[in-house]
């Protein structure tokens, strides 16, 4: 499982940030947290999203879904807002098929939201970031 490089969006500083961990990625410059966004498939979904320390926003999407690469930044402006309290995994379906049919995706994009390895909210569908924030704060209250 490969770490990932992301910018930080405070000192614009590039970090490895690992797809698990017991805490929250911190950028080693400034220290402050990082966004953490990583991938994850069948075979590293337990680890990288179902152990997180962190309520884990799951993204399945495909690379030919044009409605998944429109919500794609979206995801990534929520996970920077929330970074060292928000996780975003992003699973390509094609890449995963025993995680498309566990979780029975009829389509896609299929938002998530795991707390504890528990899923706790789903979202269908492309949305505006707004929307997503809403849906975020109304299933992650405080």
């Amino acid at each position: 499982m490969a770490d990932d490089l992301i910018k930080c969006p405070h000192c614009g500083r590039r970090n490895r940030v690992p797809a698990a961990a017991s805490g929250t990625p911190r950028c080693g410059n400034c220290h402050k947290p990082l966004p953490w966004i990583v991938n994850a498939g069948d075979g590293t979904f337990a680890e990288v999203a179902e152990q997180s320390t962190v309520p884990v926003l799951v993204d399945l999407w495909a690379p030919w879904c044009g409605p998944c690469r429109m919500v794609s930044p979206a995801l990534a402006q929520l996970a920077t807002e929330r970074a060292g309290s928000l996780k975003l995994v992003k699973v390509n379906v094609d890449e995963s098929p025993q995680l498309q049919q566990r979780f029975g995706i009829q389509s896609i994009p299929t938002l998530m939201l795991l707390r504890g390895g528990e899923v706790i909210a789903r979202q269908v569908g492309a949305a505006p970031a707004d929307v997503l924030r809403s849906w975020l704060d109304r299933s992650l209250p405080g």
